[in-house]
């Protein structure tokens, strides 16, 4: 159990808790039971080492203030938007025989030792954390998931984890999914069919756009290799005119 200690806060303007930052100290308040909230603050070089970690929220610690000592965790954390350096910290005091809500985060083990992620398969993880109801005095950093022996298609629901003597989940009405392994997602593309070729060697040519065009839109027919057009008619030649052959015999 990581032990904290703290400091009284007299001031509560915002200059002065600004001035605690400056030296070294983020800015705390600690509630909860019988005793008034208590403002407080604590050295960040003695909480950086778990404050950034995953179970820092479900983690109990023990803070003293002047020579006193008490169980506590860590409700909320308040973040600079521009610097993500922490800024104040909600404490809530831990009473024996009372119970927490708390989500704690899970943590899978022997990876190794699954035949399905051996194969190929993926571990999707459903719930990286699982909301509790804990003892005060029995509350787990993490939920172990052991994968050992873990197939393809297998489901690892909460009824199989392993939790601590009178942790319970706070979802009762079923029995839900931690996790799944689940087949592999990369699928090999198919190959691309090969080009036929004429037997002549020649590739084949696509339609003039011109005749293509013709057609749509509803120009005189095709005339096909005998000089008839597409009713069967034979070709006939314009005649010359009349005036013409006068002016020759004159």
């Amino acid at each position: 159990m990581n032990n904290l200690k703290a400091l009284k806060r007299e001031k509560l303007t915002s200059g002065s808790n600004n001035k605690l930052r400056a030296d070294g100290l983020i800015p705390a308040i600690l509630y909860g039971g019988k005793d008034p909230n208590q403002n407080i603050s604590i050295s960040k070089k003695e909480i950086s080492n778990i404050i950034n970690s995953d179970t820092f929220l479900s983690k109990v610690l023990e803070i003293e203030i002047e020579g006193k000592k008490e169980k506590v965790i860590p409700r909320d954390v308040s973040y600079n938007v521009i610097s993500e350096e922490p800024i104040h910290i909600d404490f809530m005091r831990i009473l024996s025989g009372k119970k927490i809500i708390l989500e704690i985060p899970v943590k899978f083990i022997n990876h190794p030792d699954s035949p399905g992620l051996k194969r190929g398969g993926v571990l999707n993880i459903v719930r990286r954390k699982v909301e509790l109801r804990c003892p005060a005095e029995n509350i787990p950093d993490e939920i172990i998931v052991d994968l050992t022996g873990t197939d393809i298609g297998t489901s690892i629901k909460i009824s199989s984890v392993k939790l601590p003597e009178n942790v319970v989940p706070t979802i009762t009405d079923r029995d839900f999914v931690v996790a799944t392994v689940a087949a592999p997602t990369i699928m090999k593309e198919p190959e691309k069919p090969a080009e036929e070729t004429p037997a002549d060697g020649t590739e084949g040519e696509a339609p003039a756009e011109g005749a293509e065009a013709a057609a749509k839109d509803g120009d005189p027919a095709k005339k096909d290799e005998k000089g008839k057009d597409a009713t069967g008619d034979k070709k006939t030649e314009d005649k010359k005119p009349a005036e013409k052959k006068t002016a020759e015999k004159k």
